[in-house]
């Protein structure tokens, strides 16, 4: 039988998986994922009084760099030429913020590790932002929501 894991080779090594055969197309992820904080520290974001600045401008800001540089945070994902990043951070009172990421381009291997760490990263920079607020804030539910183009074709999550 053989493995669905794609990440080892024949001697059971850890290997990038070669996608040189692959013909490039388009290709789309979409994550998703929360940073749950007191109501107070939402409160602080959204009046624009954390001393360190515009959180989620800058959260967001993170998330992009964060999907470009992907490759260099996990081993084994490729460097990829990403035609678009986009990071949306949506207040969900009275206690949360929503990030989503969407990641594009035209290519030989999809975009989920750059999504999830777009939207990872920008939980995480809210909360360094935050975090002499309120050291409690928990990132939650960080998911793949969607994916398409490749051989394997559309993912939607439930």
């Amino acid at each position: 039988m053989t493995s669905p894991l794609t990440h080892f080779d024949e001697h059971g090594r850890a290997a990038m998986v070669d996608v040189s055969g692959k013909a490039g197309t388009s290709r789309i992820a979409v994550a998703r994922g929360r940073i749950v904080m007191a109501p107070e520290t939402l409160r602080l974001i959204q009046a624009g009084a954390v001393g360190k600045g515009d959180v989620l401008g800058i959260a967001r800001v993170a998330g992009i760099m964060a999907a470009k540089r992907t490759s260099d945070l996990i081993p084994l994902c490729h460097p990829l030429l990403i035609s678009k990043v986009t990071v949306d951070l949506t207040p969900a009172p009275p206690d949360a913020v929503e990030i989503e990421a969407t990641v594009k381009l035209t290519g030989q291997t999809g975009v989920e590790m750059e999504a999830l760490t777009a939207v990872t990263v920008a939980a995480l920079t809210i909360y360094d932002m935050c975090k002499a607020a309120d050291r409690g804030m928990r990132i939650e539910a960080v998911r793949l929501a969607h994916k398409s183009g490749g051989k394997s074709g559309i993912y939607e999550a439930e």
